[in-house]
């Protein structure tokens, strides 16, 4: 039976009949500072502070409050009930208030509502594009003042307004190697380019598909992407994934010469069925920007036989009408999708920035919030209160880490968070699987493993941080301007399965159990004497 300190009884009796908190109160070994300030030069990490062997918690936040004092007054009357049978009633009680607490903190909040993105090819797209970058130019200026950054990508927005009218036009040349890209952009220098009035530009981008050049970036106001025959699955898939990002594509089959004619209209056909839905069926060309010479005998009538290579002519009209088509009727929008998705790149440029910058004010809280429910944990040997007080750190944490990203979440929206969090910990069998693996771990340290409650502090703290670090990466997913606290939660669970694999690697696992082991040590010691007394 565990030792019942008279004390600590005194303050929760206090607590519970007068409703008010004391300044502090300490349950094995931690103390708990409500509602105060920790004196400067004792701050190790967000407020935890370590003094005199103790682990000081300062605890400023109305739900903590709430929940873990719940928690440690009805795990006072838990213990009472053991002290003496006229405390049956009281420990029902605390029992029935302990489920209602729990139901509270299940309530539900709004579903999500998706909306689908605006079309790009206007002037109008084109100015919100710009000015949504902006926008996150300037929460990146607010939030990392002394930063470089937002001035550089300011610049890169001014100039590209400048260009919103302009009339010249890039049309890139890309595809893998060998498929004739050089060749084709010498033919339509000389024999189509000249014939326009707009300057016009050819730009060639290294061989797609090679090791070096996975993720060569391919832009312009308009991208030809050259293919020597039908199309492979890379060049099926970079094809998909220009067409989704708005960009403007015709599909060039060169070499066309080297095909006899039946299998000519086969590739044709076959490259037609493959982007069907894509492309349109006038967006797949074929041409011979360079055809093979052939060579040419000639019979004499005196029996002899005279050979001659003859050059062939190229055969691009095909693709020169319909260029010609595109730049008399979509010059115009070209330029301005071009814009939309160079905004977007600026945006996300700042965007990447940020969030770098508000992952550095996350990851202290985190590290906070793990420590508090380690202790809290660790102090209650009763299961059915050790969730109460983690769902109340929980939710703190999903307020605290939606006010860093801007997330505006109400209480009942954050408890529906926390609680689907833990949820989806529980069905992925990710809680069974941590808490083998972490068991296992603490059997090497046999002073650590046995203390009690030492297993579930640290997983309380290891579910903590995996939570955590998963609202920051789906918070870092989401767009800025959407910022409604609404969440979609088949996506929160796909971020906590990828969070969960990342952080599951025993070197990992054990410098964490160390880590948070230490923070422990002086209730496990003052635990050890509690039960050597005993």
């Amino acid at each position: 039976m565990q030792k019942v300190d008279l004390a600590l009884v005194q303050k929760l009796e206090g607590v519970i009949r007068t409703g008010s908190p004391p300044a502090s109160f300490d349950i094995a070994g931690v103390r708990w500072n409500i509602g105060k300030k920790t004196k400067p030069g004792k701050v190790k990490l967000g407020n935890n502070t370590h003094r005199k062997g103790k682990m000081t918690l300062n605890l400023r936040r109305p739900i903590l409050i709430g929940g873990i004092g719940l928690s440690a007054a009805l795990w006072l009357l838990e213990t009472l009930q053991h002290s003496g049978s006229e405390m049956g009633e009281t420990a029902l009680i605390g029992l029935a208030a302990a489920g209602a607490g729990y139901w509270w903190w299940k309530q539900q909040s709004p579903k999500l509502e998706l909306a689908l993105p605006e079309p790009l090819a206007n002037r109008e797209a084109a100015e919100k594009a710009i000015a949504t970058a902006s926008a996150v130019i300037n929460l990146l200026a607010q939030e990392s003042q002394n930063s470089a950054n937002p001035a550089h990508l300011t610049a890169k927005l001014d100039r590209l307004k400048t260009e919103l009218d302009r009339q010249d036009l890039r049309i890139t040349v890309t595809g893998g190697k060998a498929v004739g890209k050089t060749a084709l952009i010498q033919v339509l220098n000389s024999n189509w380019a000249s014939q326009h009035p707009q300057k016009l530009s050819f730009p060639e981008t290294a061989p797609l598909f090679a090791n070096t050049n996975a993720d060569a970036k391919i832009g312009g106001d308009l991208v030809l992407f050259v293919t020597a025959g039908d199309i492979t699955d890379s060049e099926f898939k970079t094809l998909s994934q220009l067409a989704s990002a708005g960009q403007r594509v015709l599909l060039v089959w060169n070499k066309l010469d080297q095909y006899l004619p039946e299998q000519q209209s086969q590739v044709l056909h076959s490259l037609q069925q493959k982007m069907q839905g894509i492309l349109g069926t006038e967006d797949i060309i074929a041409i011979a920007a360079s055809p093979n010479s052939i060579k040419v005998r000639q019979h004499q009538a005196d029996g002899t036989v005279k050979e001659r290579i003859e050059n062939q002519v190229s055969q691009l009209e095909p693709l020169t009408a319909r260029l010609t088509k595109i730049l008399t009727e979509e010059r115009q929008q070209l330029v301005w999708a071009s814009a939309v998705r160079e905004a977007a790149s600026i945006k996300l440029e700042a965007k990447t920035f940020l969030n770098a910058v508000r992952r550095d004010r996350a990851i202290p809280i985190i590290e906070q919030y793990q420590y508090i429910a380690a202790a809290a944990v660790f102090a209650n040997p009763v299961p059915a209160l050790d969730l109460l007080a983690t769902t109340a750190i929980s939710t703190q944490l999903v307020i605290d880490l939606g006010a860093i990203y801007q997330q505006k979440f109400s209480l009942d929206q954050a408890k529906t968070v926390a609680g689907t969090l833990a949820s989806q910990m529980f069905k992925l069998g990710l809680v069974e699987l941590s808490t083998q693996t972490i068991t296992g771990l603490l059997k090497t340290n046999a002073v650590t493993y046995a203390a009690g409650g030492a297993v579930q502090g640290i997983s309380a703290a290891y579910f903590t941080r995996i939570a955590g670090l998963s609202l920051i990466e789906y918070f870092q997913s989401q767009e800025l301007e959407n910022a409604k606290g609404i969440f979609n939660l088949t996506e929160l669970t796909k971020t906590l399965q990828a969070v969960f694999t990342q952080n599951q690697q025993v070197s990992f696992l054990q410098g964490f159990i160390n880590q948070v082991a230490s923070r422990l040590s002086p209730q496990m010691s003052q635990s050890e004497a509690v039960n050597s007394a005993n």
